[in-house]
């Protein structure tokens, strides 16, 4: 019997990628080749940190969900850019999270890659 959810969300991932993406230029320095353009879905993350002297802060990161396999062999990592829009967002590690990003879904296609605006990209 095939698996009905896998099917329905490997549909959903390709419906998103091609009615609700643009294209975006990921840089990953450490990769060959170090550049790729890609289709992303832009989208955030909320998150709050307590300090040291237990203040609260809330904010948001920036977010990129793009198929995993529009970026063969590469991981995202921190120090990472992505190039959208006239701007650059560097990939961001958040909380106890290291990495910069998460799977975006339980089959493991597609990553949410938190990143912060760093400035135009000219």
């Amino acid at each position: 019997m095939p698996d009905l959810l896998r099917q329905g969300a490997v549909w959903l991932e390709q419906m998103r990628t091609t009615h609700c993406t643009s294209v975006v230029t990921y840089s990953a320095p450490n990769s060959t080749p170090d550049t790729y353009s890609v289709n992303a879905t832009y989208g955030k993350t909320e998150f709050q940190i307590v300090d040291e002297s237990g203040l609260t802060v809330g904010a948001h990161v920036w977010d990129f969900l793009i198929l995993a396999a529009e970026l063969p062999g590469v991981e995202p990592s921190p120090g990472d850019v992505i190039t959208a829009d006239g701007r650059k967002f560097e990939v961001l590690p958040l909380g106890a999270d290291f990495r910069g990003w998460r799977w975006s879904d339980p089959y493991r296609q597609t990553y949410r890659i938190h990143t912060k605006d760093i400035g135009p990209s000219t």
